[in-house]
């Protein structure tokens, strides 16, 4: 079987090219622009594999993407690629439009007109997996989680483009019979993640002595995902989701943020000492604009259909990847010796 990931460069991207060449003979296409987000060293360890190929490619460039599906003749697509951060759409939305609503369009495009190509037993294998987010469902109370069926409700303006991209996914599903899946996932962390959220951002801050920022009160809620349980989440759902479907995956991990903060500080003091509490460094900031209460999922679809469970919990995926930030640092400091310092996004108006 032949992959293509776009996206494979990115945070999750990454994951799901490393799980895939660890754990399955398939060949991987990583298609990848390589915006500031897109880090060829997170695939250090599979770029000598001969099942992996890097294409630097816009999915935004339609002739490229056309001439890549018809010289790789996937049988599948898992797309990835996508302006991830809503502090950095709240700055600057039009990029967040730009690729993850007309890319995921081009995208669609391109790979019905490839899959109207094949022969029929081809065409029956063939899948597009669309991977995105929870937040399209906007904002829960105290009560109550995520279900497929819950309504949009976007908030931002990177959850309105990842909703509109879920839509025409859909669409295309409905109107043409394109063989699509979409999943939509709570919160990742884990290794490899760009120092911008909430988790890196966190530990690098406390590791350099500086202040830990935590917006508001600290009172938001996000359910947590490692970053690996959610590659083999979408690898299942590719293998064994039915088409037309959506699946919801989530850890079951909900905490408040300023508990997220605090559990990173306490890693800290155990795992790198600095003679002071990490907890007398985190810092309450002016809140995010529109800043969401709550997320949570409910992953029993997947879960009953499926059978994907996460492996690991809140307390040993932190714990994991607090020792990777330790253990990696030319990894991270390559990235705050460029155009990226940690320093606060989201303030400034569009």
């Amino acid at each position: 079987m032949k992959i293509i990931v776009t996206g494979g460069a990115g945070f999750i991207g990454s994951a799901v090219v490393r799980t895939l060449i660890a754990e399955t003979d398939w060949q991987v296409v990583n298609l990848d622009k390589l915006t500031y987000a897109g880090n060829l060293d997170s695939l250090a360890a599979v770029a000598g594999n001969p099942r992996y190929t890097f294409a630097h490619l816009d999915i935004c460039d339609r002739d490229g993407v056309k001439t890549l599906f018809e010289a790789e003749r996937p049988d599948a697509i898992m797309h990835l690629a996508a302006e991830s951060h809503v502090d950095r759409s709240i700055d600057g939305p039009a990029a967040f439009v730009e690729t993850n609503v007309v890319g995921t369009f081009n995208l669609l495009q391109n790979a019905l007109s490839y899959w109207r190509s094949l022969s029929p037993a081809a065409q029956d294998r063939f899948r597009f997996h669309h991977v995105s987010t929870d937040e399209v469902y906007g904002s829960l109370g105290a009560e109550g989680l995520f279900r497929e069926d819950s309504r949009y409700e976007p908030n931002s303006p990177y959850s309105a483009s990842k909703a509109a991209s879920d839509h025409l996914v859909r669409a295309w599903h409905h109107t043409y019979g394109f063989p699509s899946l979409i999943t939509n996932c709570s919160n990742n962390y884990g290794p490899f993640h760009f120092p911008e959220k909430l988790i890196p951002l966190n530990i690098l801050r406390g590791l350099d002595g500086k202040p830990m920022p935590v917006y508001g009160k600290g009172e938001n809620v996000r359910d947590w995902l490692f970053v690996e349980d959610h590659a083999h989440a979408l690898i299942t759902v590719l293998q064994k989701g039915r088409l037309g479907e959506v699946y919801n995956i989530g850890g079951s991990a909900e905490r408040r943020n300023i508990d997220v903060v605090n559990a990173i500080c306490d890693l800290l003091d155990d795992m790198a000492p600095s003679g002071r509490r990490h907890r007398d460094l985190i810092s309450f900031v002016t809140d995010r604009p529109g800043h969401d209460l709550r997320y949570a999922i409910d992953a029993t679809k997947i879960r009953d259909e499926l059978g994907w469970r996460p492996r690991e919990s809140f307390e040993t995926g932190l714990a994991k990847t607090v020792r990777w930030y330790l253990d990696n640092k030319p990894w991270w400091q390559r990235i705050l010796s460029g155009s990226y310092r940690t320093e606060r996004l989201g303030l400034a108006p569009a």
